[in-house]
């Protein structure tokens, strides 16, 4: 017996050896091969189709790799919830084309019909039994296979990638609500439905319990403690655990952490640490697994199964068909077409639906895999389609808005100059003589007064930046205050005389505020022409200058200096980091949020800035 047991440990432990060394061996052999089309999920998914039942039964389901598994699918899961970005839910000012909110809630209503019918016309033609069921799975959107295709474009900063985006959250947390709900009503559970809500409500105390203290975490941590990931872990644990005391499935609970955590806005590090444990150990494992329980075999007996993929995968792409005039409505054909073949894509959900779905009694081994197959192959087409198809549109290039409170001889020449280049550029002003004065150099609209009312109705400050150039220095305090409380991102005041008795002035720059007057800028440009001539022959240059641009595109960090693509028509003299300057090298890596300062023609910092500044 304890011969047995031993043996079942040694192939239990190769079994899990097979496995890692697949999780490894797949992105390196996609990578050798150029293999850029097939998200690495379904890849992961074929390996261990061939590696399980279906092909060279080198690996077998055992109580480890089991475990293992489980725990993919919960890591996934919360960083699932982890991806929402939920400044899409701010509200938008009046636009004429649809926001990317309207796009992706009218655009999932049609989802949810389509899939309702999909599901009836299975049931009416004696295919599948279930069709609420079969519904929930035909509205089911794989959130990750989509936000990496989106950033493999860098789309996540524009309205096409923000719609898709919020298309595909919404593909998974309907379909896990409704799917908590469906069986906690159809399953041998005795707890009742409306317990379902103590789910949020545990999800929102912790929320709250954590907001303070995890600004206290970031000052006490160290390598040795990783705080910041035990709180994750923590938070899972606690969700997951009371999901399955109130009788729903542990993946409501682990999606929900994620939106815990995200909401606690957590470092750029801790999100880089979850995501490299999650899918540099966890997730593999449970794709794999997803592979190896297949049995293809036993399908290819099963005449109903065979007939069950083709209409399945039929199934899959008329629920989402209604997409295509809904995303009409603001992009052009060949994009919402595209877009449409994205959200067609399914894998993240699908799978652990099918196991509680089996659970339930409700679909047969073989019906599974018919599923399983169908969505694997929407993850292999709808890439390959969008990647195809999709074609970028200059129109959709984002601009920094910068709007300037207080049009006069200082303010309107630079916002002439800006124009030029990527900003959307607005004067606001409340004097009738200036409006008429630059009405025909710039785009400046006349207000009645700068009060907070009528500034917050024409939008002045919807805005990434916002120019406070008023003469009244009062008026300016005033200014920007309130543009501290609409969370502008930067603020940028003038103020032509301080008061040393008064610390307002501080109190505006501990919140953020740049504060500037012309006498120290002129003191400032006196002193370099003095000691360095050659900066204001830069500064003055018609053709070349002194920048700086921020680091937003996640496709530059952690490369090196010496690697950045247009290294030879720039000088990098700076890097802002942290709150330190740091002297760059060619070996420098560069950071996401680094602040880089840099001389170079001015015809080529469009395209520069377009690159790194591009949220990705």
């Amino acid at each position: 017996m304890n011969l047995h047991r031993k043996e079942q440990i040694i192939l239990a432990n190769l079994a899990l050896l097979f496995v890692l060394f697949a999780a490894l061996a797949i992105p390196l052999v996609m990578a050798r091969f150029h293999i850029t089309r097939v998200p690495t999920a379904v890849a992961e998914i074929v390996v261990g189709i061939i590696l399980g039942q279906s092909g060279l039964h080198w690996v077998t389901v055992n109580p480890t790799l089991s475990q293992l598994s489980d725990l993919g699918v919960t890591v996934l899961l919360f960083l699932s919830g982890m991806e929402i970005d939920f400044s899409l839910f701010k509200r938008q000012t009046k636009a004429v084309q649809a926001s990317p909110v309207q796009l992706a809630v009218s655009g999932y209503l049609s989802i949810i019909v389509m899939s309702s019918i999909v599901g009836g016309l299975l049931k009416v033609s004696g295919l599948y039994a279930h069709p609420l069921f079969a519904m929930i799975v035909f509205s089911t959107v794989a959130l990750g296979v989509v936000i990496a295709a989106l950033k493999e474009k860098e789309l996540l900063s524009q309205p096409f990638g923000q719609t898709m985006l919020l298309l595909a959250a919404l593909g998974e947390l309907f379909p896990l609500i409704t799917l908590t709900i469906f069986a906690a009503l159809n399953g041998a559970s005795t707890h009742s439905v409306w317990l379902l809500t103590l789910i949020f409500v545990a999800a929102l105390f912790l929320l709250l319990r954590f907001r303070k203290p995890y600004t206290f975490f970031v000052k006490i941590d160290k390598s040795t403690t990783q705080l910041d990931i035990r709180l994750a872990f923590f938070i899972i644990c606690a969700l997951v655990t009371v999901a399955a005391g109130v009788g729903a499935e542990a993946i409501l609970g682990a999606f929900l952490a994620g939106m815990v955590m995200k909401l606690l806005q957590p470092r750029e590090e801790t999100q880089d640490k979850l995501t490299s444990l999650g899918y540099g150990f966890f997730i593999p494992i449970f794709f794999i697994m997803t592979g190896v329980r297949l049995d293809i075999p036993a399908m290819v007996q099963d005449p109903r199964a065979l007939v069950l993929i083709p209409v399945l995968l039929l199934g899959f792409i008329l629920a989402k068909s209604l997409l295509y005039p809904i995303l009409r409505r603001r992009f052009k054909s060949q994009n919402a077409l595209s877009g449409t073949a994205l959200i067609t894509t399914t894998i993240t959900l699908v799978v652990p639906a099918l196991t509680i779905g089996r659970n339930l009694h409700l679909l047969s081994a073989a019906e599974s895999g018919a599923f399983t197959l169908a969505a694997i192959i929407t993850c292999l087409l709808g890439p390959v389609l969008f990647n195809s198809w999709f074609k970028a549109d200059p129109n959709d290039l984002p601009k920094t808005r910068v709007h300037f409170i207080g049009a006069n001889i200082m303010t309107v020449p630079i916002a002439q100059q800006l124009a030029e280049g990527l900003y959307d550029i607005i004067l606001y002003t409340d004097l009738p003589e200036n409006y008429k004065t630059y009405n025909s150099e710039a785009n400046i609209k006349l207000l009645p007064s700068f009060s907070q009312a009528a500034l917050n109705e024409a939008g002045a400050y919807d805005a990434d930046i916002v120019v406070l150039g008023y003469f009244d220095h009062d008026k300016n305090y005033q200014l920007a205050q309130w543009a501290l409380a609409a969370k502008v991102p930067r603020v940028i005041a003038r103020f032509e005389t301080k008061d040393v008795q008064n610390d307002r002035y501080e109190v505006l720059a501990s919140h953020g505020v740049e504060i500037f007057n012309t006498l120290d800028a002129n003191i400032a440009l006196l002193r370099s022409l003095i000691e360095t001539p050659s900066t204001l022959k830069i500064l003055t240059d018609t053709t070349a200058g002194i920048f700086e641009i921020t680091v937003r595109n996640r496709r530059f960090t952690g490369m090196e200096v010496r690697s950045l693509p247009f290294i030879d028509e720039i000088t990098i003299s700076q890097i802002y980091r942290d709150g330190q300057f740091i002297a760059p090298h060619g070996d420098t890596q560069i950071h996401l949020g680094d602040h880089i300062l840099f001389s170079g023609s001015k015809n080529a910092v469009q395209s520069i800035r377009q690159q790194m500044e591009l949220l990705n």
